[in-house]
């Protein structure tokens, strides 16, 4: 990818995560976990709380790049630090580096003074670490890559990027833990606009084909779970607290900023109910150096 394309992207995309995700750490606050964790939950009992399965995805993740051996770890899309705080004080990591683009995140986690861990306010396209991780993790972030005017092929161009420079920051056979929501039996023309233009603007959802299409060759995909039932459930549980707080809320941000909200909570369970929208863990294990004639940078 050109510096000049590169950078323009990487510019669209901080300025989109800012207008979503800068809103304020305490208007989140009232409506998410304690762990703050702004991602699908995983359930797995029907009797687990928001907070139970909030624990249950985040263990997810960490057990499948195995941080309990890990000594480096890489997060991108770090959020509020709930990994970066479970790499820190549970995994005792000695080097755990988050990558946001929100300033608010970053200033959230750096206050915490965790040992071992490194914020940094920057694009993984202009990341350029020193030392490779053992496993690298990456919740909700990958459904910002894209942008709606990119074609399919640019889009799996971009994603065979980010793949490619992960395979590159991994040890021998490390692992990638993946989240995302994806496309399922709609396109990108039936989408919402409100959604597109209103909440996450200049973003494109991948679809499970274009991911692993744009893995292939650099990526073993060990396993994929759909989260679809479970988004739904996550988003609906997120809409009921806001309700609860809306008083508070609507003097933090105001009258039309929770209203926009709640409209894109019930939109996003609808979404995911109705199988419109899908979401998806894979546990992806970087190929041996040479694979397809491929070699590491």
């Amino acid at each position: 990818m050109g510096t000049a394309h590169a950078g323009d992207r990487a510019a669209t995309a901080a300025a989109a995560i800012r207008h979503h995700y800068d809103i304020g750490n305490e208007f989140y606050r009232l409506w998410l976990d304690p762990s703050l964790s702004y991602s699908c939950a995983l359930r797995e009992n029907d009797s687990d709380t928001l907070e139970i399965a909030q624990e249950n995805k985040l263990r997810h993740h960490l057990d499948a790049i195995g941080a309990a051996d890990a000594d480096a770890v890489l997060d991108i899309g770090c959020g509020w630090g709930a990994i970066l705080r479970r790499l820190s004080q549970q995994h005792g990591v000695s080097r755990a580096v988050g990558l946001t683009l929100s300033d608010e995140q970053a200033e959230f986690v750096l206050a915490q003074e965790l040992p071992g861990v490194e914020v940094r306010i920057q694009n993984w396209l202009h990341y350029e670490p020193r030392e490779r991780f053992d496993g690298i993790i990456s919740i909700g972030a990958f459904e910002h890559f894209a942008r709606p005017e990119d074609s399919p092929a640019e889009k799996i161009r971009v994603y065979r990027e980010f793949f490619t420079r992960c395979r590159d920051w991994l040890r021998e056979g490390g692992v990638l833990s993946l989240q995302t929501i994806a496309y399922a039996n709609m396109s990108r023309e039936q989408a919402s606009s409100f959604m597109q233009q209103d909440i996450f603007p200049d973003a494109d959802l991948p679809t499970l084909a274009e991911i692993t299409a744009a893995a292939e060759g650099i990526f073993e995909v060990r396993s994929i779970i759909s989260g679809r039932l479970d988004y739904a459930w996550t988003c609906e549980e997120w809409a009921r607290r806001l309700r609860t707080h809306r008083a508070e809320a609507t003097d933090l941000v105001g009258e039309e900023a929770v209203a926009r909200y709640l409209r894109y909570l019930k939109l996003s369970a609808l979404g995911f109910r109705m199988g419109k929208l899908s979401l998806y863990r894979l546990v992806l294990r970087a190929y041996p150096d040479g694979y397809f004639g491929e070699r590491r940078g």
